[in-house]
């Protein structure tokens, strides 16, 4: 694989292709970035977007991962004390999964974002910003919570946060793809460089195949999950036996196979008895899938195929939280 496909691999879209490639041509040492509002436990979600930062750090790049003290406490989330905390145990569950503490670098916001010159140029952005862009930029993050100014605000910090932290990338999910644009469009505006962006998919909701998984409206797996626990929401996952099921649907267990386990895994062994045909090898997403799909492979088979690679990926983070509560 070569670098530019290693960078844009299993993401949703690429802002602008023109200047990745010129990233491609030249990776060592320029760095890339995701924030992330300290929440407790790493779920799916931001597994997805780490295992993007380690495809960019195994092309040499070195990642940094802001643990958004500031925008948690503009979101509600607690007192600084309790978010610092909050982050101190997401960056050893970070490191617990698989990124390479040499390649990564955690800042916390509040080291930069209440300092002078941020603030000053905070204030620039919300002269230059209307309030329906700010209000378009957050909606979906916000979700049905009624706005609040510090909502507004909250864009406005993401995009400064891409030039203060010196970046040469920035990765979110297509849930950030708003803020991104208004990276791009606003940032110029203060004589900084647009960035350039790689925007990874959202996982639907592994009952329903709807929607996107949440752990606040439905079922996520974490890595505060038991082996048993994940087994059981595996087990349950809505799995047609077809990767394109009519209408809006889509199969979450095929794409927790493709943006989670061929990412970390070269190959995947579906154990079965002789009887059933006995096992089967995949080197790629796209034969198991296709299995899927032609009936050779049986949905409860990839089931618990599934849950047993996604319990080895979160493993040393299970192990990594219970060393801490137990501190």
């Amino acid at each position: 694989m070569d670098t530019y496909d290693l960078l844009t691999r299993n993401v949703d879209e690429v802002v602008t292709d023109e200047e990745v490639r010129e990233l491609a041509s030249d990776p060592d040492g320029k760095r890339v970035y995701v924030g992330y509002e300290p929440s407790g436990v790493l779920h799916l979600g931001h597994l997805l977007t780490a295992n993007k930062l380690i495809d960019l750090q195994n092309a040499g790049m070195e990642v940094v991962i802001l643990l958004a003290d500031v925008h948690a406490y503009l979101n509600g989330k607690g007192t600084f004390e309790e978010i610092r905390e909050t982050a101190e145990q997401m960056r050893a569950q970070f490191l617990a999964y698989g990124l390479e503490e040499s390649q990564t670098e955690f800042v916390y916001g509040s080291s930069y974002q209440l300092e002078e010159d941020y603030v000053l140029d905070v204030h620039e952005l919300e002269l230059s910003t209307t309030l329906n862009r700010a209000q378009r930029a957050m909606a979906e993050l916000q979700g049905d919570e009624t706005a609040k100014v510090s909502h507004v605000v909250y864009p406005l910090m993401q995009a400064l946060d891409i030039e203060y932290l010196d970046l040469d990338l920035a990765v979110g999910g297509m849930d950030q793809r708003k803020v991104h644009m208004l990276m791009r469009e606003e940032l110029p505006k203060l004589g900084y460089d647009a960035r350039p962006c790689l925007h990874t998919p959202i996982v639907a909701d592994l009952t329903t195949g709807e929607g996107k998984m949440s752990s606040s409206t439905g079922v996520t797996i974490s890595m505060e999950d038991s082996t048993a626990d994940l087994e059981e929401k595996v087990n349950s996952a809505f799995c047609p036996p077809t990767r394109d099921p009519e209408g809006d649907l889509e199969n979450p267990v095929l794409e927790l196979f493709e943006y989670h386990v061929f990412p970390r895994f070269e190959t995947v062994l579906v154990e079965r008895p002789d009887k059933y045909g006995g096992d089967l090898e995949y080197d790629g997403y796209e034969a198991l899938a296709a299995d899927l799909e032609s009936g050779e492979l049986h949905p409860a088979d990839a089931k618990g195929t599934l849950a047993s690679y996604l319990d080895e990926l979160i493993a040393p983070g299970r192990e990594k939280l219970r060393e801490i509560r137990d501190d």
